[in-house]
């Protein structure tokens, strides 16, 4: 060998070294951690640049250089996030479900809230349209997808209309999930003159890819006094009424008023800031007025931050259940934590309904979920398979007085690796409506049993569980 293929190979065998020692010392979960070391020593020299480029979490370093910079923290337990009349719960498992999640979050719990649900795009679009049409100081809107068909190009003009009106509009567009359909959405509104910025965007020049550090969070505020937020993203899909469309899509959707509103407004600056690498000073003006019953509390969650804040709050909501926990999920591949909590619940005697769409747009996702579905049946909990349109629905109820909303999914992409907004609501008349939507939904949809799952042919089997070893990327 020449002293040219000698020092080839020392500075392959370096960097496969440095990568699978930097995937030890980093990744927190051990599977990614193993993926990565095999990639170094099945790849070796390839496998260290796809690692670079693809495996490192430059991210948690950037969130923490913005934090320190901003003018307002977003985690922060004073200032506008405290603005509104602090709640008190009653003295029982509610409430110590909410002194426990206070000391995950950092965030108070604010009472004087309103929120209301709706119920796919038919409901939702016009709403949120007339908030924009209505505003008059400022609309921020940041979505995962942005379809430019006739739904967006409504909202396209909407906010355009808004601009030149005077209005202070920012549209905060994934990186990634702005690529589901051509012509970009972000390209016309830029040319309506809508400033707009991209969340992390791919990049040949200096390289960045990241596939899975994505923003899903879904939010609209008005005039920082009404916002929304829930599982839908903004496209002729939401619209369910249409039979005619093949990939139409079923959601759910809030529409919030009250001291709620200011955290949502916030975190979306912060997620400008990050963006756009722009310090962003905290929005001028009155707090919105109280508005309802609710109490709720903002879980802010993402790559950029220490912990794994929704695992955290899920895992204690369930094992804070006394009687009844129900589910919805488009995606349903929990995370070790989540189905030791589910475990115990059962064990305390808690019933726990899963219902999960039975066609799903993610057929990999779908085929790893059948996999992990033996285990969750044989802990005695109830699987529902909700008929076709895709069910894209994301909530978690506890007995009848507290729910999780939001935008993240019960799978390792939205608990891990994407930035996500859940809210917390302590509201018994909210609650009551979710559970009959979700009861709704039960009796129209198909009960999955445990001989079934068993019974599937071998090839099947084999290929769920193929799909399922790579569930920590899914």
């Amino acid at each position: 060998m020449t002293s040219l293929h000698w020092l080839f190979l020392t500075l392959a065998t370096a960097a496969d070294i440095w990568a699978a020692g930097h995937a030890l010392l980093t990744q927190r979960d051990p599977r990614v951690a193993w993926g990565w070391i095999a990639a170094t020593l099945l790849l070796p020299g390839l496998g260290p640049v796809l690692y670079f480029l693809l495996g490192i979490n430059r991210i948690a370093a950037r969130g923490r250089k913005l934090r320190r910079r901003s003018p307002f923290d977003i985690q922060d337990r004073h200032g506008r996030l405290t603005q509104g009349a602090p709640a008190v719960l009653p003295e029982n498992h509610l409430g110590e479900l909410a002194a426990l999640t206070f000391a995950l979050t950092g965030r108070s719990l604010i009472s004087g809230n309103s929120l209301e649900f709706l119920e796919n795009g038919e409901q939702t679009y016009p709403r949120m349209l007339a908030a924009i049409a209505a505003a008059k100081e400022r609309v921020y809107l940041s979505t995962y997808i942005f379809e430019a068909n006739a739904v967006g190009r409504r909202f396209i003009e909407a906010l355009a209309a808004a601009r030149e009106r005077g209005v202070d509009v920012r549209v905060l567009l994934d990186g990634v999930g702005e690529w589901t359909q051509l012509p970009l959405a972000g390209t016309l509104l830029k040319r309506r003159g809508v400033p707009l910025a991209r969340f992390l965007p791919p990049r040949l020049f200096p390289p960045a890819v990241h596939l899975n550090l994505r923003c899903h969070r879904k939010i609209l505020v008005a005039d920082g006094q009404v916002g929304f937020t829930g599982g839908m993203n903004i496209g002729d899909r939401y619209l369910a009424g249409r039979k005619w469309l093949k990939t139409r899509v079923t959601d759910t959707h809030f529409q919030l008023r009250g001291p709620i509103v200011a955290q949502m407004e916030e975190v979306f600056l912060w997620d400008w800031g990050f963006a756009t690498n722009q310090d962003t000073a905290p929005p001028s003006g009155p707090p919105p007025a109280p508005a309802g019953n609710s109490v709720c509390r903002t879980v802010v969650d993402g790559p950029s931050e220490d912990l794994d804040r929704l695992v955290e709050v899920y895992g204690a909501a369930i094992l804070s259940a006394r009687e009844e926990i129900r589910v919805m999920t488009p995606y349903f591949l929990p995370p070790r934590e989540l189905i030791a909590a589910f475990h115990l619940a059962v064990k305390r005697g808690v019933k726990i309904t899963i219902i999960l769409p039975a066609t799903n747009d993610q057929a990999v996702v779908h085929w790893a979920a059948q996999h992990m579905l033996p285990e969750i049946l044989e802990l005695g909990v109830r699987v529902y398979f909700q008929p076709p349109p895709f069910a894209h629905t994301k909530h978690l109820m506890v007995d009848r007085s507290y729910a999780i909303l939001g935008s993240a999914n019960l799978d390792p992409r939205s608990l891990r690796l994407n930035f996500e907004l859940g809210l917390e609501v302590f509201d018994p008349d909210l609650t009551k409506i979710l559970i009959a939507h979700f009861e709704k939904i039960r009796h129209v949809s198909r009960e999955l049993t445990l001989e079934e799952i068993r019974e599937r042919p071998l090839p099947v089997r084999l290929r769920d569980a193929v799909c399922w070893l790579f569930s920590p990327y899914l």
